[in-house]
């Protein structure tokens, strides 16, 4: 870090300058600084929901598409999200006070036989990143902890990870739970992990296959920009 870096005070610069250093903040992973720009900007007015967006999901916006395009990888992106979780500590109450938009709402879990998270806690990571709310129910999840997790937390969007070729299966087990139940169609159902690939999510009935936490965020989105539009046609 060079000298002039060291100097930089973060409650001197504008909102403009104070946005794009939290982007770079939040890029080398910060959490302190991330912390302490959440607050200026609450302290000067500005609202948690254009915090969120501007500040905080415009920065992981930048880490998505670096770790997208090779440029960055896991471990820079697991501090990036762990700085942006400092940011979201101070907003979450108070957007829940002003009842701030989500733009949807994903449960996500590992199935049963597997107890590999890296994967799925990126993916929750970069979701929250991206203004979606998740549920992230671990590892080793048999058909009835989905089904809980659906009901409880009504989201809009079911995730599954699988990191061994034996677990893999058991996507369909859950899939054709939840189509006997009669609650299939009622989420977005979208799989990922490292043996999976698009023919084998075609296969089991899911909506889409991820290949990682970028993309699955970028595919997330376009499923709640469609379900809108649906809505507002409807």
């Amino acid at each position: 870090m060079s000298e002039e870096e060291d100097d930089i005070v973060l409650s001197e610069l504008d909102d403009e300058e104070l946005v794009q250093q939290m982007f770079d903040d939040l890029y080398d992973g910060l959490k302190e600084e991330i912390e302490e720009g959440t607050r200026i900007l609450l302290d000067r007015g500005w609202a948690p929901y254009k915090v969120l967006t501007e500040a905080l999901v415009g920065g992981m916006k930048i880490v998505g598409e670096d770790f997208r395009d090779g440029i960055l990888f896991v471990p820079e992106v697991l501090l990036a999200a762990n700085a942006m979780k400092g940011g979201m500590a101070i907003l979450k109450p108070l957007l829940a006070e002003t009842g701030a938009p989500t733009i949807g709402k994903m449960v996500i879990g590992t199935v049963k036989g597997d107890i590999h998270d890296i994967g799925q806690n990126l993916v929750t990571m970069m979701m929250e990143g991206a203004g979606f709310e998740v549920l992230n129910i671990g590892i080793n999840n048999p058909v009835e902890n989905y089904v809980e997790a659906l009901n409880d937390f009504k989201p809009d969007i079911l995730g599954m990870s699988a990191l061994l070729t034996t677990t893999m299966p058991y996507m369909k087990v859950v899939i054709d739970a939840m189509v006997e139940m009669g609650i299939r169609d009622d989420y977005v159902i979208l799989v990922g992990g490292a043996p999976l690939n698009e023919e084998f999510g075609k296969a089991i009935g899911a909506d889409a296959y991820c290949r990682d936490a970028a993309v699955a965020v970028e595919t997330a989105k376009e499923f709640m920009a469609r379900k809108h539009n649906q809505m507002a046609a409807g």
